[in-house]
């Protein structure tokens, strides 16, 4: 009771004292110099030239940049993967910046070599005003160029939302999952059912596979119905399939199962079990990438590696998103098979303790 809210605050202190602008990353194609060196000299924004748009179109889908620049004719023809709507808002508000300041240097340069014949604009000026009385021509000023927009996901509505949309749909599994199970089986404990099991000659490793296959059924169906709704009501978009959002939601389900069982062990009461969700469900929320992790520092960035939550936020993510695969997600699965593993045998082992001989 007292130790979780330090901890939260410390966490929280971290967050945001280490809190920076987000960074991007810019492919263009056909740009001119001038506009590149007014881009890449905005802080935070990095500017990378290629000569094909096939390149700049790769280097977008292996998540090297988050946007392209490409020149059509007196456009610009931008390409956002859109993943992440605070990242696309950046792109669009320093392109414009760099365009209004490439504006504001060609037209000094212009006025720079007009001093000289000044007086012949002054003569060429009177002439036009005086046949604008009788016949009004048209400007021959060029026009500004126009930005056209083209988003990967989603579309110009597209909000953070969407991006945190993937982690809370994986969060509520989570949560939901490890309170169920944590709370079942400390009920269990308490009121000695699970003493009269370990006096028999069953084993350890069977009692705690037969408790997660019982609730690993009840996991199943909550987290189809959680993925289910979310997607359905809400009308997110999924470039990739449901089923393999579901797969990983699943094994996220079955980590949190094993994650509940074992800290049921460390718990005498319901009230105890239930303080233990600040310090393993917030946490979960943190590092997850709800708060994003490129604008922390490094060392803060770093703790995020032993969340579970974070490896299934970025597969769900991918799918959603990108339209990946399974094959091509065995890191963040490999990594939530380990969790699962490691748990399960601190779970027989935490089995020990109780078992009478």
């Amino acid at each position: 009771m007292f130790l979780a809210p330090i901890l939260i605050l410390l966490l929280m202190s971290f967050i945001f004292n280490n809190n920076e602008t987000t960074n991007v990353s810019v492919a263009t194609v056909g740009v001119s110099k001038s506009i590149n060196r007014e881009l890449d000299s905005i802080k935070h924004v990095k500017v990378t030239e290629y000569d094909t748009n096939q390149k700049a179109k790769q280097s977008l889908d292996d998540e090297q940049n988050d946007a392209i620049v490409e020149k059509d004719g007196n456009n610009f023809r931008l390409t956002y993967a859109n993943t992440d709507a605070s990242k696309t808002n950046a792109v669009k508000m320093a392109f414009g910046n760099a365009l209004t300041a490439n504006s504001i240097s060609e037209l000094k340069q212009g006025l720079k070599k007009s001093t000289a014949a000044i007086s012949e604009l002054q003569a060429k000026l009177a002439s036009i005003t005086k046949t604008k009385v009788n016949a009004p021509q048209e400007s021959s000023q060029p026009q500004a160029p126009k930005l056209i927009n083209h988003y990967v996901y989603g579309d110009a509505n597209t909000s953070f939302f969407d991006k945190i949309l993937p982690i809370l749909m994986g969060f509520f599994v989570f949560f939901f999952v490890f309170l169920v199970s944590g709370m079942a089986l400390l009920k269990e404990r308490t009121s000695g059912t699970l003493d009269r099991l370990l006096a028999t000659p069953v084993k350890r490793s069977e009692i705690v596979f037969g408790y997660m296959l019982s609730y690993g059924v009840i996991a199943i169906l909550q987290t189809i119905v959680i993925v289910l709704v979310t997607i359905g009501l809400l009308g997110t978009e999924v470039v990739g399939s449901v089923f393999n959002i579901i797969v990983i939601n699943l094994l996220l389900a079955l980590v949190a199962l094993a994650f509940g069982i074992l800290l049921s062990t460390f718990a005498n009461s319901e009230f105890q079990m239930m303080q233990f969700i600040p310090l393993v469900i917030v946490p979960q929320v943190f590092f997850a990438g709800i708060i994003p992790l490129d604008s922390m520092a490094d060392w803060v960035r770093n703790i995020s590696y032993i969340i579970p939550l974070k490896y299934a936020g970025d597969a769900v993510s991918q799918i959603m998103m990108r339209g990946t695969s399974l094959f091509d997600l065995g890191g963040d699965i490999g990594v939530l098979l380990i969790f699962l593993v490691v748990l399960t045998i601190l779970n027989i082992i935490g089995l020990k303790r109780y078992r009478k001989v």
